[in-house]
């Protein structure tokens, strides 16, 4: 019998379940004080045009990604979207929860007519490009970035 699956905009509740996921995302992260977490979540939350999505599964934050929409000058007035820290339960992956997360915040994206919706990986894991594109992804540009961390390893195309 499958399990009921929420997917939803997150609230001040459940950063505890997002973090939790974030320690999946990223091996050895830089730390976080739980006390600058509350702050920068509660400053996520209220930004406007940026939503932190969470897929669950049975009522447990099981994906996460954050979705960020850029009001524009060009394509007449069109914004355009980002999607990072896409993460989903390692128990939870392949049962297209994260796919349904990524799916909802690209919906949402397009429902506030971004002409364009894009994403960078830095994952590792085997199938990581399959799952990006099996959620509509295309590799269409190049991604250029100046970083203050080190990057992970990067995929091979």
């Amino acid at each position: 019998m499958p399990m009921p699956v929420e997917v939803r905009a997150l609230q001040q509740g459940d950063l505890p379940g997002l973090l939790a996921l974030y320690a999946q995302l990223i091996e050895n992260d830089l730390p976080l004080a739980p006390a600058l977490a509350e702050t920068r979540f509660d400053e996520m939350l209220k930004r406007d045009g940026l939503t932190v999505f969470g897929g669950f599964a049975d009522g447990i934050l099981a994906s996460t990604c954050v979705l960020i929409v850029v009001p524009n000058l060009t394509r007449g007035g069109m914004a355009y979207a980002f999607i990072e820290n896409v993460v989903t339960d390692g128990a939870h992956r392949r049962t297209g929860l994260g796919r349904q997360t990524v799916r909802t915040a690209i919906d949402a994206a397009l429902d506030t007519r971004c002409y364009t919706v894009r994403l960078q990986t830095g994952g590792t894991r085997p199938g990581t490009l399959d799952f990006y594109r099996s959620c509509g992804f295309d590799l269409t540009k190049h991604g250029l970035e100046v970083r203050r961390i080190p990057p992970r390893e990067v995929l091979p195309t």
